[in-house]
Parts: structure tokens; sequence; C-alpha cells
């Protein structure tokens, strides 16, 4: 049975790592997915290798700018009733350095992308998502949001901030069709855990589709009670 089937998904940063893990598990599970990122070309090459596996399509959009995330909603609206679900996964690393020596540039430019960015495509996004029977937000956060790390930095605070937000949202949100949760995806064989880790074997990490097993439990009418709390994906590999 298709947990997902007729329900439509917006990934960010969905081009490739965790968030095109993400996609291939909703396409098997029967969503039409939307990929969003800013760059096109790795858009169309992550939607070729994906199409196999069901409605993938994407939109070139870069979130750290209110106006073309305002022309985001506008388009999904043109052709979509409603969003049924929305993944917060877009971020970038920034520098493993001491807050001593943290450069004011990145972390301006880390705080951004990785929270500016992800509420301004929530609340563009929240009047489709509201239009849904049962709507999803997830946000991709990670175990140094949760407890900070030396050389964290800008991201550590970025990820702290994404839970913050889930929280606030959710009790907002309370009354509604709209849930509101948060997953901490673990160390996971990406090019960001590879930027981080350098000396690290990637081959003894989880790959995206291995931890995408709670993500689909979020996304489905499974979770339909379940808002406002912090998710393990290690937890979940092999559900």
């Amino acid at each position: 049975m298709m947990k997902l089937k007729g329900k439509t998904a917006l990934i960010t940063g969905g081009s490739k790592g965790i968030g095109k893990g993400i996609a291939e598990a909703y396409l098997k599970q029967g969503a039409e997915v939307i990929i969003c990122g800013r760059n096109e070309v790795s858009l169309i090459a992550a939607g070729d290798e994906l199409k196999e596996f069901g409605q993938i399509n994407y939109v070139v959009c870069d979130i750290t700018k209110l106006a073309e995330v305002k022309k985001l909603a506008s388009q999904i609206e043109a052709v979509k009733e409603k969003l049924d679900i929305l993944v917060n996964n877009a971020s970038i690393l920034g520098a493993r350095s001491p807050i001593m020596t943290y450069p004011e540039d990145i972390w301006e430019e880390v705080i951004h992308v990785n929270l500016n960015a992800q509420f301004f495509v929530t609340k563009a996004l929240l009047p489709l998502l509201l239009k849904s029977d049962n709507a999803s937000i997830i946000n991709v956060s990670s175990s140094v949001g949760r407890k900070g790390k030396r050389e964290w930095g800008a991201y550590a605070a970025s990820k702290f901030g994404m839970e913050a937000l889930t929280q606030v949202l959710a009790d907002e949100m309370d009354s509604t069709n709209v849930r509101v949760n948060s997953v901490n995806p673990g160390g996971t064989r990406t090019d960001m855990r590879a930027g981080a880790y350098p000396d690290e074997d990637p081959n003894t990490l989880p790959t995206p589709l291995d931890i995408s097993p709670v993500f689909v439990y979020l996304a489905s009418d499974e979770s339909i009670n379940i808002s406002g709390q912090e998710f393990a994906a290690r937890d979940w590999i092999g559900e």
C-alpha cells in the first residue's frame, strides 16, 4: 500500500543528499514531488534520476530571496489546489571554527540560508498547506541543533533556531490541520557530512534513502496527531 498516494510534497534542497533521498522515498510511496533549489542543472539531473519512481517536478528558487520564495508559492498555487507536505531541508555547513575566530560574513550567510530562508518558505506556503486535509511540515534539524558542540558555530545556532521555529509553529497550528515536527538525520552519507568530517569513511554511514522511513511516517496520515515533536532518523532505519 502506498502511504502517500494523492499527496503533493515540496522538498527544499531536493536535488542532492538527504533531500534527494527523501524525494525518492516519497515517489515510491505514491506522492507527487516538487524539488526546489538554486541550481537548475542539478535539479534537472536529479529529476532525470528520480522520474522512474514517479511524478517529479522541479522549481528553480533561491529561498534566501523573499521575492523568489513568493514567486515559488504562486507557481505552485497556479497548478495545485493544495500542498500536503513541506520538507525544509536546504542548508549549508558554513565554517568549522571557534566562535572567537568565526568569520562574520559566513555566520550571516549560514543563518540566512538555514533559518531565515526556511521561515520565508514556511510562511509563504502555509496558505496552501492549510488547504490540505492533513498537512505536514518537516524541518530537518541536527544533533548539534539539540546540544551544542564546539566549532559548529552558526550551523548549530541555525538548527537550534529551526527547533524553536518547529515548536512555535506547532503551537500556533494546534487547532488546524497542519502538523509540524523536526527530524535529526544523524550522520548520513552526504557531501555536507564529508565536508564536516573529511577523514570519516562514508561507507560506514547510512545513505539518505536509508534514513527516509521517519520522513515517510511524518508525511503520511499515520502521524496525523503528532506535532511539535523531535525525531531521530537513525531510530527508524529498517522500518
